[in-house]
């Protein structure tokens, strides 16, 4: 018999383990959680010091032992639990004027609900306005990706801004000197990459783009798509022109996924059913509509932040282009991995396609019936 047209046998534990490889990312399931951010304004005039500390309910309920983090919206039971909290976060907050250790005089606490946070009001007790001042803060050391935002005004005027995180606590400022906005912009840059290597929606999103493959063109045009759509509109919701309720943004964000699965899916059928017709290829298209959906999610985080306008430029364009960082990473591994999976055989690449677009939808469906609330 003539075997020189057999297709070969499968080597199955390596073809088995690019597959897992390609697809570990549908596997992941994340907890959902709030941005893991945190806010110190501190105000130097030349009478007084003081400033503002806000924190997110998710970050205050933890340390207090409270299983809804929304309770500590209601005016009394914030007043009731101030000074626990308050004893917690003041042993992780230091503020050195000058070289000296500043007291700080806390004021009544003042519930946010609009940004689901509690804000305590200080003054510093100093004997002079200082030259130097610096901060040292690791808030919430359960959570290894919280960040604390920290804006300094003098007179009035945004002079200086940091973020502060586990591998970041400390701070300096030279009063009466602007230091200049690359501090942020670098900080912003990673905090970009962080939010789109730790968000497994739009992770998963831009895997099920991928999935079908395609020529280097193809699959650059996609991506290019998804990044012009979220772009847009994170551009626009950052900058406070546009706003749509996350309890909008966030389903919508899950049905995206659900139907670019679905699209796999049904590409991949066609294709088996007639292998010579020609398939329309729907993803850029779907990568710019619902990209604009996403930008909305990445906006959530720095609307979140709350900085003043003339500051809220270098922040927008940083975080952005960390975002497209981190989205490049990602794909140019997903690429490589499925791409290594079609030329080890093509059979397998096929399957991988199917377990992938089902996993995408599955996922999809768990994130949508989750954010509208049906489960915990």
């Amino acid at each position: 018999m003539d075997t020189s047209h057999a297709r070969p046998r499968v080597r199955w534990p390596l073809a088995r383990l690019l597959c897992l490889l390609a697809l570990s990312v549908v596997a992941h399931e994340a907890r959902a959680h709030p941005a893991p951010f945190s806010y110190l304004d501190l105000h130097l005039d030349a009478e007084r010091a003081g400033g503002t500390l806000v924190i997110h309910d998710f970050d205050a309920a933890y340390e207090l032992r409270l299983e809804d983090p929304q309770a500590l919206l209601e005016p009394g039971v914030a007043r009731e639990r101030a000074d626990e909290l308050l004893a917690i976060v003041t042993e992780r907050l230091r503020i050195v004027a000058d070289g000296e250790p500043a007291a700080m005089e806390w004021r009544p606490v003042e519930v946010l609900p609009e940004r689901q946070s509690l804000s305590f009001a200080f003054t510093l007790t100093l004997v002079a306005r200082p030259e130097r001042i610096e901060i040292d803060a690791v808030l919430f050391p359960y959570d290894p990706v919280h960040q604390t935002f920290i804006n300094v005004y003098e007179a009035g005027l945004l002079e200086r801004q940091a973020i502060l995180d586990a591998s970041n606590s400390r701070f300096e400022h030279f009063a009466g000197t602007t230091q200049g906005r690359w501090a942020v912009v670098r900080a912003f840059v990673v905090s970009g990459v962080e939010h789109i290597l730790i968000g497994p929606d739009h992770l998963l999103f831009l895997l099920g783009l991928l999935l079908l493959g395609g020529s280097l063109w193809r699959l650059s045009t996609i991506v290019t798509a998804f990044t012009l759509g979220h772009s847009v509109t994170l551009s626009l919701a950052a900058l406070d022109l546009v706003r749509v309720a996350p309890a909008l943004i966030e389903p919508a964000i899950a049905l995206s996924i659900v139907v670019v699965g679905v699209d796999n899916l049904l590409v991949r059928h066609r294709r088996a059913a007639e292998p010579q017709a020609a398939t329309l290829d729907l993803r850029p298209w779907l990568a710019v509509v619902f990209g604009l959906i996403h930008g909305f999610g990445f906006a959530a985080v720095l609307r979140e932040v709350g900085l003043p306008p003339d500051a809220l430029a270098w922040s927008l364009a940083a975080f952005n282009v960390g975002v497209e960082l981190g989205q490049l990473a990602f794909v140019a591994v997903a690429v490589a991995l499925l791409a290594g999976v079609r030329r080890y055989d093509v059979v397998l690449a096929e399957r991988c396609v199917v377990v992938g677009s089902v996993g995408v939808v599955a996922a999809g469906v768990y994130w949508f019936v989750q954010r509208i609330g049906f489960i915990a």
